[in-house]
């Protein structure tokens, strides 16, 4: 039995709601911040996030709120706001995180103004906090709706690791413990960087044989740069890498994959990111990603093509030819 009967969650967008729903699932009560107070208005009185997850009905047991600081009693805290916009909002939960709180870092990016982890975002705005981080292949509605899911949760205290797993924990949901925080937080975000490469190729029609080279050479680029920021091999192969990157490149239901898809129809980037409210976390990642590998020397092709297709330094058929011309070489290399 987990000691965390009382969860918070920060962000009420469509995986904030659905990991809400999860912990009430898993027999806590749970607060809900929402930064719209029509959201949480939605939530308390027809439970249902009616913006961003209509078709669940939301567990009794999940309280919304909209004063951040109604969180300061929580035994653990989610975080699922935008990597973008992470900084900003634990900056305002700061004053009321307790010394030795667990918070989960659910947000997959980079921060794109200083390359940094969630993780050490989270170091510099709540350093009493004791940082853990979800990730893997899990569909914000699949997972609401009690769909087998599983998922990585990497903690470098162990004991709270599995003290959170307790609490989360379902026979439909089901997490995997380690202890990298790094191959846990590469892997969520490169992979969205990934997706809309896969995307583009769906858009343009390039055969299923380019998407399976796409996610092939795309899962070794992200292990190149998690191994060489200290992560292990086997976390990128895991849940948190390799299987978050399959999930996210096979399906338009992915926000980061549909944004490619419709890239490579001849659809502008502003165009699709106006006609969205959610956020698509490999466009903003895609420049710290390359970033960082340039810090680190690792070679990242098919990160920079899609960067440059998103900074408008390139177009989808350039991008494409440029990477089908490159010199052959090991597999390995």
């Amino acid at each position: 039995m987990s000691d965390y009967q009382t969860i918070g969650v920060i962000g009420a967008g469509a995986w904030g709601t659905a990991l809400a729903q999860t912990a009430a699932k898993a027999g806590r009560d749970v607060l809900l911040w929402s930064f719209e107070q029509d959201v949480a208005d939605a939530i308390n009185t027809k439970r249902q996030n009616t913006v961003f997850l209509p078709e669940v009905t939301l567990e009794p047991s999940i309280e919304a709120v909209t004063a951040i600081s109604d969180l300061d009693a929580c035994e653990a805290v989610l975080a699922v706001a935008p990597a973008q916009h992470l900084r900003r909002v634990l900056e305002t939960f700061a004053p009321y995180a307790r010394d030795g709180l667990p918070l989960v870092l659910c947000a997959k990016g980079i921060e794109q103004s200083s390359l940094s982890l969630m993780t050490d975002v989270l170091g510099e705005t709540i350093p009493r906090a004791i940082p853990a981080v979800l990730s893997g292949p899990s569909f914000a509605i699949d997972t609401a709706q009690g769909l087998p899911t599983a998922v990585t949760l990497a903690c470098a205290d162990e004991t709270v690791g599995n003290d959170l797993i307790a609490a989360l924990g379902t026979s439909r949901f089901r997490p995997y413990l380690v202890t990298d925080l790094v191959g846990a937080e590469i892997g969520g975000a490169v992979k969205n960087v990934l997706a809309i490469a896969c995307g583009i190729s769906e858009g343009k029609g390039l055969g299923k044989s380019a998407h399976a080279a796409l996610i092939s050479r795309g899962f070794a680029e992200m292990t190149r740069l998690g191994v060489a920021m200290g992560a292990r091999r086997e976390t990128l192969a895991g849940l948190c890498g390799l299987g978050d990157l399959v999930l996210t490149c096979s399906s338009p239901q992915s926000r980061n994959m549909s944004c490619g898809l419709a890239l490579g129809r001849g659809v502008s980037l502003d165009d699709i990111l106006a006609s969205r409210r959610a956020v698509t976390e490999g466009v903003a990642s895609a420049p710290a990603v390359v970033a960082l590998a340039k810090r680190h020397g690792v070679e990242m092709p098919i990160c920079e093509a899609v960067d440059d297709i998103l900074a408008g330094r390139t177009g989808v058929d350039d991008a494409i030819e440029a990477l089908l011309s490159r010199p052959f070489t090991l597999e390995t290399a």
